[in-house]
C-alpha cells in the first residue's frame, strides 16, 4: 500500500512537470482555503492589487453613468426654460433703467399695462372710442350753434375715423395669422399711429376753434393711455446749465407710479435730466445718471404745483410742491453741468436719444406750466408760480407755449388755467 502511494506521487510530479511546459515559467501557490468557503470568492479575495483596480474601475463606471444621467436632467430642464422664455418673450417687459438699473424679463413695475397685442388693440379701440365721443359732442355743439365749417369738418373726422377702424381690423388679423418667424407689423402699427395722431390734432384744432381764441401758455397736455408711442417733444434743446429750476403743474391717479413726466437725453447719455416715478418707489430726479429720491405724495388725482432747483456746486438741491419745501440734499451730479444739444421729451423716458421707449416707464395724468430757468428760484418765486400771481416769472431757458411742443401717438392738449383748476 505505502509503495502504491509513493507510486502515485511521482506521477504527480512528473505530470505538473510536463503542464509546466505549456505555461513558460510558471509557479504554482499552495493557499489554504476554509473548509465552508466558496472556491471562486476565495480566488477573488487573494486576487491582490489586480483586484483593486477592477473594482476602481467599477466605481468610475457608476459615477459616469450617474453623471450622464444628471446631464440629461439638466438637458431637459434647459429645454423647458428655453420653451418657457420663448412664451414669454413677447411679454418681456423693460424695468426702468433710469440710475442704472437693470433689465428684467417679464416683470411690469408699473402694473398697469401688458404689451401683448391684445391689450394694445384694446388701447386702440379704447382711443377710438374716446375720440367718437368727442365728436359727438362736437357735432352737438355745431347743431346749436349752427356752425357749416364744424359740421363739414366733423364728417372728414368721421370718414378718417372709419378708416382707422379699418386699419386696426386688418392689425387684429395680421395679429391672428401671423406665424413665428414672420416679419413683425412695425410698419403697419406706426400708420395705425400716425392716422390716431393726426385725428387727435384736427379734433384738438376743431375744439379750440382757433388759436385766437386762447392764450397760447394757457393748456396743458393730456397723456389717458400707458403706452410706449404717446409722447410730446420740446421742439427746441437745452443749453449747457450749471444750475437750473424747473417747476410745473402736475395731476394724476396712476398706481403704482405715474411715470416720467419729462426726460432730457445727450449724446452718450440717455438719463442727463429726468423726473421718474415708477412701481412703488417715491419720485426721482436723475442727473447725468446720478439719483436723488424726491419727498413728493401727487398721485391722488389732484393738480399739484412741484419746483426743483439744482446748482453744480456741490450738487445741491431743493423740492418744492404746491410752493412748500419739502426737502433738500447735496452731492447730486456735482460739478457735473447739464450738457446742450440734447432731446426733450414730455411723457416718457428715453433709453436712447430721442427714443427708446418703453411704456412702463410712461406718464400717465396732465401736465401744465412746464418751465425751466437756467439758475436758482428763490423762495418767493416759487410761490408765486404756485398760487398763481401774475409777477410769476416765466422760464427764460424753456417757457411754456403751444408752438414750443410738437405731439405724437394720441397726446392730446386742452385749455388750463391752474389756479382755476385745483381741484
Amino acid at each position: 500500500m505505502e509503495r502504491i502511494s509513493w507510486t502515485l506521487f511521482l506521477l504527480s510530479l512528473t505530470y505538473l512537470e510536463g503542464s509546466s511546459q505549456d505555461f513558460g515559467q510558471t509557479q504554482f501557490i499552495c493557499t489554504s482555503v476554509p473548509k465552508d468557503m466558496d472556491l471562486c470568492a476565495a480566488t477573488m479575495q487573494n486576487s491582490g492589487p489586480a483586484e483593486d483596480l477592477k473594482t476602481t474601475v467599477m466605481r468610475l463606471r457608476e459615477t459616469v453613468l450617474q453623471q450622464k444621467e444628471t446631464i440629461m436632467n439638466q438637458k431637459e430642464t434647459i429645454r423647458e426654460l428655453i420653451s418657457k422664455l420663448s412664451r414669454c418673450e413677447s411679454q418681456s417687459v423693460l424695468v426702468p433703467v433710469a440710475g442704472g438699473r437693470r433689465k428684467e424679463p417679464g416683470k411690469n413695475t408699473m402694473g398697469d399695462v401688458s404689451r401683448g397685442p391684445p391689450d394694445t388693440l384694446a388701447q386702440l379701440g379704447q382711443t377710438l372710442a374716446t375720440l367718437k365721443q368727442r365728436l359727438e359732442n362736437l357735432e352737438q355743439s355745431s347743431r346749436n350753434n349752427g356752425s357749416v365749417q364744424a359740421s363739414s369738418l366733423k364728417e372728414l373726422l368721421q370718414n378718417k375715423i372709419d378708416d382707422m377702424e379699418k386699419q386696426v381690423l386688418s392689425r387684429v388679423n395680421t395679429l391672428e395669422e401671423r406665424k413665428p418667424g414672420q416679419k413683425n407689423d412695425t410698419d403697419q402699427r406706426n400708420r395705425v399711429e400716425s392716422t390716431l395722431t393726426s385725428l387727435h390734432q384736427k379734433i384738438n384744432d376743431l375744439e379750440k376753434g382757433s388759436k385766437s381764441s386762447r392764450p397760447l401758455d394757457k393748456f396743458q397736455i393730456t397723456f389717458p393711455l400707458r403706452t410706449n408711442y404717446m409722447y410730446g417733444k420740446v421742439k427746441k434743446s437745452l443749453p449747457e446749465m450749471y444750475a437750473f429750476s424747473f417747476c410745473l403743474w402736475i395731476k394724476s391717479n396712476a398706481s403704482p407710479g405715474v411715470g416720467t413726466p419729462f426726460s432730457y437725453a445727450v449724446p452718450g447719455q440717455a438719463n442727463e435730466l429726468v423726473l421718474i416715478e415708477w412701481g412703488n418707489n417715491p419720485m426721482e430726479i436723475l442727473i447725468n445718471d446720478k439719483v436723488a429720491k424726491l419727498p413728493f405724495v401727487i398721485n391722488d388725482g389732484k393738480w399739484h404745483h412741484i419746483c426743483i432747483t439744482w446748482t453744480t456746486r456741490d450738487g445741491v438741491w431743493e423740492a418744492f410742491q404746491d410752493g412748500v419745501l419739502r426737502g433738500t440734499g447735496e452731492n447730486l451730479a456735482p460739478y457735473h453741468p447739464i450738457k446742450p444739444s440734447g432731446v426733450l421729451v414730455l411723457g416718457q423716458e428715453q433709453d436712447t436719444l430721442g427714443g427708446g421707449f418703453d411704456a412702463t416707464q410712461a406718464f400717465v395724468g396732465e401736465l401744465a406750466n412746464f418751465n425751466i430757468w437756467d439758475r436758482k428760484l428763490t423762495v418767493g418765486e416759487i410761490y408765486n408760480l404756485a398760487t398763481c400771481n401774475n409777477r410769476a416769472p416765466a422760464g427764460n431757458v424753456l417757457s411754456w407755449l403751444e408752438s414750443n411742443i410738437d405731439l405724437f401717438g394720441g397726446a392730446t392738449k386742452w385749455t388750463f388755467e391752474p389756479c382755476r383748476q385745483l381741484d
